[in-house]
């Protein structure tokens, strides 16, 4: 039994993990390779074995690759893929020990101390581990020793396990990269004929340590076991879903409500752990005949108030189709912010939260992105102070006093017959023939030169507010550096 001296320590290197995993989704016989674009130039990201079998390598420029060998096959690399799929082999790996840490870009680090006896022993488990792997094609190097930097040394440099406290016995015949150093101080090293770790160990500390710096004698110590290094699991993200299995299948809106009333107050009491808000949520009701209905809602701002969420539900379980009966609800966050708590006070809900109900109701019958708002933006040129917004994605910003009017409604510049810089006493716009009573103006307004826009080549514009007889109160500009009249919006 594990008596918490001796540690043990297992380290998985991929070394095409991004290949294996491209492989994984599209099959392809003969050479691939991945590429990657590094300063403008196309190159090898990862090889399938074939490909290094005929001599291509990482770095290699993909137009040489190509030249050398011709049937090679290719595709973009994912490296945030390759991260997600890392990060999910991690996961797996908890099956073994509880302290799983991510090595590098491509490696896992495991410390199994106290846990390989529950898969039959070290080699029980290593066996299991390679043939799990090479099952789902990936090709994988094991390394255990006791620390983490023989475990990783194996793994990189021979594959292998060095026995409970013999690790300088194991890692000597292995080369100096192995100790995690610089290219650079590896090759130097080998320079002065210091090819191995045990070469490494038995020459003087003290020179060694003025000339390549600290680091090196520590990753030697921390390999050989005479100093610690931890072993930092990642933690896991928290899973906000909540699930019900029903004795008896149900079929009545009221009883899959009432169902989800006892999940959502279940899926709240986490989300206020975490001080979290639920921004999507999904609903899946599981039928007898094992087929699925799901109801989506998709909230205006975070939530975690059951009694405020219910309701939203309503509409899209009373569209959903229950069949014989509905066996299982199961209610998922699948996106979460965070939320704060707050003080509530005695009013209940206020202005905002009310908007934003609105906000959600409407959104569910046509699209959430689809209920948009006006928000100010920073510009002179009267069509572009405005922009729009999606509402559940923006917060209502006031806008600033303009001591000069503008028009209820803005449309596209029409031109109208009128010669002069000021109002024509009678004009015709859109059929009508107007008489001008009263116009106040000009407003000078300049176009905004760092921006190309083609509806402002004629130049700056006098604005002009003009009142008819006949009661239409339009805005009107006259463009001094390319004379015309236009009309361009209608005040109430």
């Amino acid at each position: 039994m594990f008596d918490g001296a001796n540690r043990r320590v297992v380290s998985l290197w991929f070394p095409r993990l991004a290949s294996d995993r491209a492989l994984r989704v599209r099959p392809v016989d003969g050479p691939f390779a991945l590429t990657l674009k590094q300063d403008n130039t196309n190159r090898i990201h990862c090889l399938n074995a074939v490909a290094e079998r005929q001599g291509l390598y990482r770095g290699m420029v993909f137009s040489d690759a190509r030249a050398f060998c011709p049937d090679l096959q290719s595709k973009p690399a994912q490296p945030e893929v390759d991260r997600r799929f890392l990060g999910s082999l991690r996961r797996w790996a908890v099956r073994y020990c509880p302290w799983v840490g991510i090595e590098g870009e491509d490696g896992l680090v495991m410390d199994i101390t106290g846990s390989a006896h529950l898969a039959g022993g070290e080699a029980a488990m290593l066996c299991d581990l390679r043939q799990r792997l090479g099952r789902i094609g990936l090709t994988v190097q094991i390394g255990l020793g006791d620390t983490r930097g023989a475990a990783w040394a194996l793994a990189h440099h021979g594959e292998g396990v060095a026995p409970p406290g013999e690790a300088l016995a194991a890692l000597g015949p292995l080369p100096v990269a192995g100790l995690r150093l610089e290219p650079v101080i590896a090759a130097a090293l080998q320079r002065l004929g210091l090819r191995t770790i045990a070469h490494l160990a038995k020459a003087p500390r003290a020179p060694l340590a003025r000339r390549f710096g600290p680091e090196l004698l520590m990753r030697l110590d921390q390999a050989l076991g005479t100093q610690p290094e931890q072993i930092s699991p990642q933690a896991e993200p928290p899973h906000y879903a909540v699930r019900m299995s029903l004795p008896e299948p149900i079929g009545l809106e009221a009883d899959v409500m009432a169902g989800t009333e006892r999940l959502l107050i279940r899926l709240c009491d986490k989300l206020k752990q975490q001080q979290t808000g639920a921004r999507v949520l999904c609903l899946t009701l599981r039928r007898i005949d094992s087929q699925a209905q799901h109801v989506e809602l998709r909230l205006a701002r975070p939530l975690r108030d059951p009694a405020r969420i219910l309701p939203l539900f309503a509409r899209g379980i009373g569209e959903a189709d229950a069949g014989f009966g509905i066996d299982q609800l199961r209610l998922e966050a699948t996106q979460v912010e965070v939320l704060p708590s707050e003080q509530m006070g005695p009013a209940g809900p206020d202005r905002q939260d009310r908007l934003a109900d609105l906000i959600t109701r409407i959104g569910a019958r046509i699209g959430l992105e689809n209920v948009q708002r006006f928000l100010p933006a920073d510009s002179h040129i009267p069509e572009r102070s405005v922009i729009i917004a999606p509402a559940a994605y923006s917060k209502p910003e006031p806008f600033p006093a303009n001591p000069r009017p503008r028009p209820l409604i803005m449309f596209p510049p029409e031109a109208i017959p009128a010669t002069g810089p000021r109002p024509p006493q009678h004009f015709r716009w859109r059929r009508m023939r107007l008489t001008t009573m009263r116009a106040t103006g000009p407003e000078r307004i300049m176009p905004e030169w760092w921006l190309d826009d083609d509806n402002w080549r004629s130049g700056m514009r006098d604005y002009w507010r003009v009142e008819t007889t006949e009661g239409r109160r339009l805005w009107m500009f006259y463009t001094p550096q390319n004379p015309g009249w236009f009309v361009q919006g209608v005040f109430p």
